[in-house]
């Protein structure tokens, strides 16, 4: 299995994933999908080969991907708070607090 394949699987993403995750969320609010298609793009032109890349990046530009997914058939822009896969972390997070 590369790194690509183990940092995609499901799993308990580490605080620097979360981190990278919250910075896209964050850049992308308020775009539209052909605004997130092309940070996409950019994403994997900077990451260079995903097979050889580390965790955060490939938690980043996973996530560019699924907000572009998510935009697919949207006709607004996007924003965290009608995402439901981040409203569900969200409330998942609070849940399992001590």
């Amino acid at each position: 299995m590369t790194t690509h394949d183990t940092a995609t699987e499901p799993h308990v993403p580490s605080a620097e994933e979360r981190a990278a995750r919250d910075r896209v969320r964050e850049q992308a609010t308020g775009l539209t999908h052909h605004q997130v298609e092309a940070a996409l793009e950019a994403a994997e032109a900077a990451a260079g080969a995903l097979d050889g890349a580390d965790d955060v990046t490939l938690a980043a530009v996973a996530e560019w991907q699924r907000i572009t997914d998510l935009l697919f058939d949207h006709g607004g822009p996007y924003s965290p708070d009608t995402d439901a896969f981040v409203q569900g972390q969200l409330t998942a997070r609070r849940n399992h607090r001590p």
